[in-house]
Order: structure tokens, then C-alpha cells, then sequence
């Protein structure tokens, strides 16, 4: 008797093991078919299209490639999106930095309108914002004959690339740091102004050490529309070669006049701009565990 219950002990192990060995076999598959769709997924819509144009960067070998980006207009395109860049990004990181404490740290009335207006790049399209400044600052918009008394020019000239990409990438900065900054609440920085603390102490020593990663993120993600902008900037710049072309508008009259090599030349480092962009955030981040566990537990 003895016996039987052993064995029928044992078996009763076995079944329920090929049981929970059976239920777990249709998660594992569906594990595997949900990585495989977003390995797939990334590849044919993100590493393969980085392939194809390093590849037709380099189709016509070495010196084909240095001489396509040594022309002067790209060249002089490449100054140019760098340089706007330059100035865009810190006027919206200053922006982004205090738009966000005015709306997590203060109660004041218009906040739900100030919100509604750092999101509102996203959701007007680049073009139509660079015909409004067109209509603001063109020879017949509303200050074109001011601006012409006075011999200045924004419309097809740097100011006005300038203007067009600030607006474009305003929010980026400010919307990754309003919710790391609700997430963790005023009771820090009212006990640091409590203590005796300024202003300027509190957000140094206490705000900044808790949202920089955040605010890298918002830098990173603003300097890359900043230098991939084309919409916006298109409307507002002229087209004029060697002057007012950025990078994305140098990559489209060139492919648009069958210069392959010259055109994916110079869209290979516009790619290479955004993969040295991901490398500085990979490395901040590896050195910056904290942070990054902070950011983690903000809901990103």
C-alpha cells in the first residue's frame, strides 16, 4: 500500500508537471514572436535604412565621399545646421528648465494654458509655422516694411532659419521635464527654502541632481530635430546655396538633381550626428545609475 501511494504520488508530480511545462509553452512562444516582431520591426524600418544610406555614401568609394562633403555648399550647410543648433538648443533648454518649475513648483492661474502652448509645435505642422513667420517677417508680412527701413532681413536669412527651428523644438525639453518633476513632488525644495536655502541654491543642490537626466534626454531629442528640421525651415530659408540651406535642405536639391553619392554623403552625417548623440547618452547614463533610476521611477 505504501508503494502505491508513492507511485501515485509520483505520478500526480509528473502530470502536474508536464501540465505547468505545457502552459508555459505558449508563453514562451509568444515571448519569442513579440521580440522577433520588434527585432524585425527595428530592423527593416530603422537599421535598414542606416545601411543603405552609409552604403550609398560610400557606393562610389573613399574619395568620391570626401569630395562630396568638402564641396562648399555642403560645407557651408553644415556650418549652418551646427550653428543654429548651437543657439536653439541652449534658448530652449533655458526655456524647458524654467517653464517647468513655473508649472511644478507654482499654483497660478493660465497654468493650464501655458501647457497647452508648449504643445502646440506638435501639433501645427512645421510648414504652416514657417509660412507664419513668413507672413510676420516677409516683404509683405505685417513687419516687412519696419524691417525693410531698416535694412534687416529674417525671412531667407539665418534669422529667420533660427526663429523657425527655436519654435519647432521648444517643447522637447520642457515636456521631459514636467512629469520627472511632478513625479517628485515640492517637499524637497520647500524643505531646502526652509532651511535657509535661496533660489538658486535649491535648484542647483536639489532640483538639478534629480532631473538631469531628464534634461539631457530633452537636450538630446532638441538638438536632433534642431539639426534634422526641413518643414519649417524650408518655408523660411530660400534655398539659396551656400547661405541659407541646413543640412536636410542640401540632401534634397542635391538628390533632386540625380547627385546620389553627394546627396547620401551628407545624409550619412547627418545620421552620424544622431549616432554620436545616442553614444553620449548611453555613456552619461551608464555613469549615472541614480539618475537614470530616478528617471526610471518618473514613468519613463
Amino acid at each position: 500500500m505504501a508503494g502505491g501511494s508513492v507511485i501515485a504520488e509520483a505520478e500526480a508530480q509528473l502530470r502536474d508537471g508536464l501540465e505547468s511545462a505545457a502552459a508555459r509553452v505558449p508563453g514562451q512562444l509568444g515571448r519569442a514572436g513579440l521580440v522577433a516582431v520588434a527585432l524585425g520591426y527595428v530592423g527593416a524600418f530603422l537599421v535598414l535604412p542606416l545601411v543603405v544610406v552609409f552604403a550609398m555614401a560610400f557606393s562610389q568609394g573613399l574619395a568620391a565621399f570626401l569630395q562630396a562633403i568638402q564641396d562648399p555648399d555642403a560645407v557651408a550647410a553644415i556650418a549652418l545646421t551646427l550653428t543654429v543648433a548651437a543657439i536653439a538648443v541652449p534658448l530652449n533648454l533655458v526655456f524647458g528648465v524654467c517653464a517647468a518649475w513655473a508649472i511644478t513648483k507654482y499654483d497660478f492661474r493660465g497654468k493650464g494654458a501655458l501647457i497647452t502652448l508648449i504643445d502646440l509645435p506638435f501639433a501645427v505642422s512645421p510648414v504652416i509655422s514657417g509660412l507664419v513667420f513668413v507672413l510676420l517677417f516677409g516683404a509683405n508680412g505685417w513687419f516687412g516694411d519696419w524691417l525693410a527701413a531698416r535694412d534687416l532681413k529674417v525671412v531667407f536669412a539665418i534669422p529667420g532659419i533660427l526663429l523657425a527651428t527655436v519654435f519647432v523644438t521648444f517643447p522637447f525639453v520642457a515636456r521631459e521635464l514636467i512629469p520627472l518633476m511632478q513625479a517628485q513632488g515640492r517637499e524637497a525644495e520647500e524643505t531646502a527654502i526652509s532651511l535657509g536655502a535661496s533660489g538658486w541654491q535649491t535648484f542647483l543642490y536639489v532640483t538639478l541632481p534629480n532631473v538631469r537626466l531628464g534634461l539631457l534626454y530633452g537636450v538630446l531629442l532638441c538638438n536632433a530635430r534642431a539639426m534634422g528640421e526641413f518643414g519649417a525651415v524650408s518655408v523660411v530659408s530660400g534655398h539659396i546655396r551656400g547661405m541659407t540651406n541646413t543640412m536636410p535642405l542640401h540632401i534634397e536639391i542635391l538628390y533632386n538633381e540625380y547627385d546620389q553619392v553627394g546627396a547620401f554623403a551628407t545624409a550619412s552625417l547627418l545620421a552620424l550626428l544622431a549616432l554620436v548623440t545616442l553614444v553620449i547618452k548611453t555613456m552619461i547614463e551608464r555613469r549615472d545609475p541614480a539618475a537614470r533610476a530616478a528617471r526610471r521611477g518618473a514613468g519613463h
